[in-house]
């Protein structure tokens, strides 16, 4: 498909609908992943691109970034565009190879793929500036994940970007995070300001100044 994000086109492998499934190994089972839930990375949802239009106009001079359940990368490929320094990551078994492919449909370098459980601690991975997801609170239990995930991986001084469809959990990360010390940063972001209207997609912007 070719999708357009602030302006710039982008080539992308997706799957076709939510129907496909492949796993005859086992890994994604493995890894708790059921056929239902197996072709949501391969989609472009509307947080998703909602994500990578905040990030076509983010400062991220100086700054390591980390996207946290990357899907299919929308995001990090224009981080990469960019010259940002990304790393991407998923659990999904199919995620990496289809960020390769990506990379290589816009003729980009590879980005920089590390897979990654959200309960797993992972301490060859570092702490990054700058930690972002789209559509990660879509069950109430997943914002403590998603907070205890941001808290390893960031540095005392760091910046998260959450883009929300509104699935009702997002003052609870807001709360969560208030507890490591992240502020959300007040007023509509300014990749929210020309959304459509009825658009429920709100993009959250944290920010911990170092102690």
């Amino acid at each position: 498909m070719l999708l357009d994000v602030s302006g710039q086109p982008y080539r992308l492998r997706v799957l076709t609908d939510l129907q496909q499934f492949g796993d005859p190994d086992g890994h994604a089972a493995a890894l708790g992943i059921s056929s239902a839930q197996w072709s949501l990375f391969g989609q472009v949802w509307p947080a998703g691109q909602r994500l990578a239009e905040a990030m076509h106009g983010f400062d991220f001079a100086g700054k390591r970034i980390l996207e946290l359940g990357c899907g299919i990368g929308l995001a990090s490929l224009v981080l990469q565009r960019r010259g940002a320094d990304v790393v991407a990551s998923d659990i999904h078994p199919q995620a990496e190879p289809f960020l390769a492919y990506n990379a290589a449909l816009n003729a980009l370098p590879a980005v920089h793929y590390r897979q990654l459980r959200w309960d797993v601690a992972l301490p060859t991975l570092g702490r990054f500036d700058v930690i972002i997801a789209s559509d990660v609170l879509y069950e109430r239990g997943q914002v403590e994940l998603i907070a205890e995930v941001i808290e390893r991986c960031a540095q005392p001084a760091a910046e998260v970007v959450v883009t929300d469809p509104g699935r009702g959990h997002s003052a609870r990360l807001t709360a969560r995070l208030a507890t490591d010390g992240f502020v959300l940063q007040p007023g509509p972001h300014a990749a929210d300001r020309d959304a459509p209207s009825g658009d429920r997609v709100r993009t959250l912007h944290y920010r911990r100044e170092a102690a």
